[in-house]
């Protein structure tokens, strides 16, 4: 019998949204030959470009993962103990998120 890896098969995003500071050619050229459409913002353009309606959910995300001080500075030496933290920090947070009348 032939196998293949183990595990799910590794899937590649279509898009990647990045701000200004990742508006270089050579970054642009590395993601579309491996098959992905950079949706990066262009240096000394106005501003209104859409992305931001993106990645502002990613920096919320980031900013309510900041309220656990263990997270913002990272004191675990350990990445197990680290990521349980982070799970129970997501956990919490998706809970708040929850609405109180059930």
């Amino acid at each position: 019998m032939i196998r293949g890896k183990r595990g799910r098969p590794r899937q590649r995003p279509r898009w990647l949204y990045g701000d200004r500071g990742y508006d270089y050619d050579h970054h642009r050229k590395t993601l579309r030959d491996k098959g992905i459409v950079p949706r990066i913002a262009r240096k000394n353009t106005a501003h209104g470009s859409g992305l931001g309606k993106i990645r502002w959910v990613v920096e919320r995300m980031f900013a309510w993962l900041h309220q656990f001080k263990r997270l913002r500075i990272r004191w675990e030496r350990r990445a197990d103990i680290h990521l349980g933290l982070m799970h129970l920090a997501c956990v919490l947070v998706c809970y708040r998120k929850l609405p109180t009348s059930l």
